[in-house]
């Protein structure tokens, strides 16, 4: 099997780590060699926060290179926007469609820009999903990344049961049920 090259971005407190912690514990479970990296901007201040995932026979670095990500997972519309010229020419961009100003368009050094995900649709294949509200509908906002995980499953090679108890093992005990529910939400998408 070729090497598999996920990214994920973010924002500081999304959950990019937890998110890339269960990824690397799916590709470890089925057997996988698997190399990890976090490059971290000023997460703790909302900053940007890159997860690179690779895994496959024999995954010699851990840096997904520009053009090479299968997949993207962005929690935030902006980073998606940043970070899509990591894309292959078929790879997939999950998004969720949230907003987050970074702290240039707070202070009025930077505007927002309009449109992002029809923008990006214009060059790559894009999925939205409004993971938030999603989240809201389940009681529990803190789960909308795997919310947006769920759906970036569905182009991984993992079996559902196998995400699952992945979920299991990775999230903290009293969030199991509802981790797997809002997984089950995006999955079913």
């Amino acid at each position: 099997m070729a090497t598999k090259n996920i990214m994920i971005v973010g924002v500081g407190g999304q959950g990019t780590l937890l998110t890339s912690r269960i990824l690397g514990g799916i590709t470890i479970q089925a057997g996988y060699d698997v190399k990890l990296s976090e490059v971290h901007g000023m997460a703790q201040r909302g900053g940007s926060v890159v997860t690179y995932v690779r895994y496959g026979e024999s995954v010699a670095e851990p840096i997904v290179e520009e053009g090479q990500a299968d997949v993207l997972i962005a929690f935030e519309k902006l980073e998606a926007k940043r970070y899509a010229h990591f894309l292959k020419k078929d790879g997939v961009i999950i998004v969720n469609d949230q907003k987050i100003e970074p702290i240039t368009v707070v202070t009025g050094a930077a505007e927002y820009p309009e449109d992002v995900i029809e923008e990006l649709s214009k060059t790559y294949k894009v999925l939205p999903v409004d993971a938030m509200s999603e989240a809201r509908k389940l009681g529990n906002t803190k789960v909308f990344n795997t919310i947006v995980l769920g759906l970036a499953a569905q182009h991984m090679d993992f079996s559902e049961e196998d995400w699952y108890a992945v979920i299991e093992k990775t999230v903290k005990p009293k969030t199991i049920d509802i981790n797997k529910k809002a997984f089950a939400v995006g999955y079913q998408l």
